[in-house]
């Protein structure tokens, strides 16, 4: 084996490709096809979408565990280990399979004499699916780690393919408006097959995509929808076929939340013929779905609330969430991003819910620094209470320091934020 630990097959990985980011699926097919040439063992879901894809992919699979099913879930990015992207049955892999997944993958793309470099991505994504196809689990689902037509999880057949929403985001690859960004994420559709369409505001050009691969069109609101229940804490949900009453809200709070769940369960109707779930069932699934890093609400003095909310849309989600709840004292935030997000837009909805900005500087690649952001937000208001940090962590230690009883610490605007957050043990 070329490495012992997972973590120098990691950073090995790291330097292995010229570029962190390179879309597309012929390097990847063909090291898969040395691997495995044959079909997936089982029904494949293919969740993409903007914003919601981790909530879904997690709903899924609470859902399918509820009833019974052998599971098999990659999703990305992690919050603290890289195991957490690979689960088999709800449990993380374990770093002995991963690593003997990436020995075969490894060895899978020198044969034949002609090297096949892969990035970081793509190796995880193959030993996602290797470990797969060799547990032969009753479903695969998978989260589109960026876009959809030449993303690497995009190389399976989608028995039933999932988008959640569609936002400005990852312009750099996915193009800069939503209609260019709806067509990169309907490349997961199949001929003759469900895709199902969660998210509000639907673009044409998924309409217009679906028609012209011959896919099966599921539209909320149109298809599906959902409705309050009688009780605040219960939903309803409907297609042209079934409904579904009296369901549980999940520990996934918004609507944009429902929104989510809405979808997942047109999609258990997709596969209903396949894999057969009942209401008792569904209902526990979403009772026993959790999220990390979604709204994390960890009571203490002062409470903590983690959110990867990192675009445009995630945050407005979660202003509107901070603006439900009643605060005894005041919201002070903990800010952190990428470079290459729409800063102004972004931060612009959460402005009316912050008493005080502890800004840090995230030192990964493509981090932003806490100055420039600061800058941001006294743009949009010179008045702002605003500090600048070198570290998430220096920035978490003065905002706890300086909250008074009742504050709220709300840690967001990217992965990596929440993860050096969580690190922290708060």
């Amino acid at each position: 084996m070329r490495f012992s630990s997972l973590q120098e097959w990691l950073n090995w990985q790291e330097g292995l490709h010229p570029s962190t980011i390179e879309l597309g699926l012929e390097r990847v097919s063909e090291v898969f096809k040395q691997l495995h040439p044959i079909k997936a063992p089982c029904p494949v879901i293919t969740v993409a979408g903007t914003n919601g894809k981790g909530s879904s992919v997690a709903l899924l699979e609470s859902i399918y565990q509820s009833a019974g099913y052998q599971t098999a879930v990659y999703s990305s990015p992690h919050l603290l280990r890289y195991n957490e992207r690979i689960h088999l049955n709800a449990e993380e892999a374990s770093d002995k399979a991963i690593c003997e997944a990436f020995e075969r993958i490894d060895q899978a793309r020198l044969q034949g004499g002609n090297e096949i470099s892969l990035t970081y991505f793509e190796f995880g994504t193959l030993a996602a699916l290797d470990i797969f196809f060799r547990a032969k689990p009753d479903v695969i689902i998978l989260e589109v780690g960026l876009g959809g037509r030449l993303d690497a999880v995009n190389i399976l057949d989608a028995d039933v393919a999932m988008i959640t929403s569609i936002a400005i985001d990852h312009t750099e690859w996915l193009g800069n408006d939503r209609e260019s960004i709806g067509k990169e994420k309907a490349g997961i559709m199949r001929n003759n097959r469900p895709v199902v369409f969660s998210g509000a505001d639907m673009p044409n050009s998924i309409a217009e995509h679906a028609k012209e691969v011959g896919a099966i069109l599921y539209r909320r609101n149109s298809d599906f929808e959902w409705n309050k229940g009688v009780s605040p804490a219960s939903w309803i949900w409907k297609s042209c076929s079934q409904q579904r009453t009296a369901l549980p809200q999940s520990n996934l709070r918004g609507d944009h939340q429902l929104d989510n769940a809405a979808g997942v369960l047109m999609v258990v109707e997709c596969l209903a013929d396949k894999l057969s779930v009942n209401q008792k069932q569904i209902k526990t699934g979403l009772l026993s779905v959790s999220v990390a890093g979604r709204f994390q609400c960890l009571i203490g003095n002062p409470m903590h609330i983690l959110d990867v909310a990192h675009n445009e849309a995630s945050i407005a989600c979660l202003a509107e969430l901070l603006s439900q709840q009643v605060c005894g004292g005041d919201n002070v935030a903990v800010l952190g991003m990428l470079a290459d997000k729409s800063h102004l837009e972004a931060l612009s909805a959460m402005l009316p819910h912050i008493k005080k900005w502890y800004i840090a500087d995230l030192d990964v690649p493509r981090g932003e620094k806490a100055a420039n952001l600061a800058e941001v937000i006294l743009e949009l208001d010179s008045s702002a209470n605003v500090s600048c940090f070198k570290s998430v962590e220096k920035a978490i230690n003065a905002a706890d320091s300086e909250a008074r009883q009742d504050d709220r610490v709300i840690v967001f605007g990217s992965f990596y934020t929440v993860e050096f957050a969580m690190q922290l043990g708060i």
